[in-house]
Formats: C-alpha cells, structure tokens, sequence
C-alpha cells in the first residue's frame, strides 16, 4: 500500500466519488447506450467511445491516444468483450498519465529544507483563486505551519477584502499594501514579512485579468523576479488555478500561462459542480505539470490532493 493510500481516507474517497458524480453520470450514460446489443468492441463502438471521451472534455489529442491504445487492445483480442471496456479504459489511461513523470503530491507538505515556503499563485479571475488560497492556508494551518496570505491582486478591493476575510476565519497573517499598489512590492514584500515573522509558507495572489492581455503576463514576470530578489529561488512553485467547468478553456487558460511564465503545478477547481471532470485527463496528459490540489466542494476542507490513478478508478467507479 502506498503512502497516499494509506493516508486518503475513506471520507476522502467518498468526496472525491460524490465530486465526480455529475461526470461519471454523463459518461456512463452515453457509455451504456453506445455498447447496447453489443457482444464485442469493434470500430463503431471505438468511434462511439471518441465521441464520448471528447464530451467529457478530455480533449481531442489525449482522446485520440486514449483510442489508440484500446485499438491495440482489441488487435490483440478481436473479441474483446465489452463488458471490459471499462477495465481496459482505465488500465490504459492511468498507464497514459504515470508516462508523463509528473509527481503526484502525497499531503500538503511543503519542502523540509525551504523556510519559507514561498507559493505565486495565478490565474484569471473566476476561477475559484481566492478561495483556493484560502483552503490551501488552511490545510498548511492544520500541518501546524505558520502562514501570511499576500493580497498581490491589488486591482480588484473586492479580491483583497475576501483574502482578509479568508486569513482571519483560517487564523494565519495577511499582508496587504491597499489598491492600485505595485502588485510586484507587494510580492517582495509579502516574502520580507514571511522571512521576519518565521513564517513557514507565503501564498501570494497575482491579478486575474484576461490571460490573453500581454501585458498580465509582463506583469507576472516582474512580480516573479521581485520575490526572487528578497529571496533567492523563490518562488518555489508557481500554481495554475483552473476551473474545471470551463472545459476546454481551461485547457486554453493553461497553454497561455505556461507559454507566458514558468508554472509548476496547477489546481483544479469546481470538479464537483460540472459533467466536465475529463479535462482533468486531458491537462495531466497534455502539460506534464503536476496537477496538485483539486477542489471537490465548497467546505473549507474539499480541497484535496490528487493523484493521478485514485482519481481515475473514482472516475471509472460506478
């Protein structure tokens, strides 16, 4: 048994299966219909199925390898039952997703030799980023780390007064400068904060304007080289916030922010709340960035970890 095993509760399981419900229904649905009065999986069941992985936007690159291994599957068996399909679809996507060497996250623990721990977190705005900061403080509160919150969106009061109302109900630090500050002082100072208050993590917000603006993206290298130089190395990730039920966008959404600046892990957000969990396939393949936390509810403990195969066999459990 694995350590995350181990430690992924059955409380946990079961949020993860209630999150995934809405999706598991679509697909299943469709699944079922597709393979009605068949006794074998042949080509027209194969093109049935594309269809159905590319509704649940799993995307069309990683569908199309998906297919392409079941129909090496079915060469080698002609009369592969369809009674296996299920088996054999989730065998041959964990196998997908454990080639992309990304690291499955076991806990929210933060590296041992790193203090502190200093975590950009982007993305554009509505996508659940200022709650899932929130969460993640909590979740390093209850590792028993000391945390400050830095308010970095400082375009939007509504985004810095809900950071606030976020660290007084977690009980962590808040660091903050007001409006129309210098998003990027804020971030070296927010680092400043954490080193002279011996705090363990940092979480900075960024500006969540439209990812298509050139000039965000300027703005996210220059918030990045600030704290780098209050603090050599830091950032120590760069967290992607996406919602999961934007589909396809969110896919989108992570080709401009990977192309504009160096992230290094991603959070999927609102996974309970949409028929779309695919795109959680689709993104672990295509990125090779390590999808780290998804969000699974509103509480303020459904944010869980993830891991690549426990979620697929939720993903597949009926």
């Amino acid at each position: 048994m694995s350590f995350f095993k181990k430690f992924f509760t059955k409380e946990k399981e079961q949020d993860l299966d209630k999150g995934l419900e809405k999706t598991k229904t679509g697909f299943f649905d469709k699944l079922t219909k597709a393979v009605a009065g068949k006794s074998t999986v042949d080509v027209e069941v194969l093109d049935e199925l594309e269809s159905i992985l590319i509704a649940s936007d799993v995307g069309l690159d990683t569908t199309i390898k998906i297919i392409e291994r079941i129909e090496e599957r079915v060469k080698k068996d002609k009369y592969l039952n369809t009674s296996e399909l299920n088996e054999i679809m989730r065998d041959e996507i964990v196998n997908l997703l454990e080639e992309n060497n990304t690291q499955d996250a076991e806990d929210f623990s933060t590296p041992e030799s790193v203090k502190p721990y200093v975590l950009l977190v982007v993305g554009v705005n509505g996508v659940g980023k200022t709650t899932t900061i929130g969460k993640l403080a909590y979740q390093f509160k209850q590792q028993g780390k000391k945390v400050v919150i830095g308010a970095g969106d400082t375009f939007r009061a509504a985004a810095v007064d809900q950071l606030k109302i976020w660290s007084e109900r977690v009980g962590c630090d808040f660091y903050a400068k007001g409006m129309n500050t210098d998003p990027a002082a804020v971030a070296y100072e927010t680092t400043d904060y954490a080193i002279k208050n011996n705090c363990d993590v940092a979480i900075i917000d960024t500006a969540g304007r439209l990812h298509t603006k050139i000039n965000l993206m300027n703005e996210l290298g220059k918030i990045k080289r600030s704290v780098g130089k209050r603090l050599p190395d830091a950032p120590h990730d760069v967290l992607l916030i996406l919602d999961a039920t934007t589909g396809q966008n969110a896919i989108e959404q992570a080709k401009q922010f990977t192309a504009a600046t160096e992230v290094s892990c991603l959070a999927l957000t609102k996974l309970d709340g949409t028929a779309k969990g695919g795109v959680a396939i689709g993104i672990s393949d295509q990125f090779k960035i390590p999808i780290k936390y998804i969000g699974i509810g509103e509480a303020i403990d459904k944010l869980q970890v993830f891991n690549k195969r426990v979620f697929v066999e939720s993903f597949f459990k009926k």
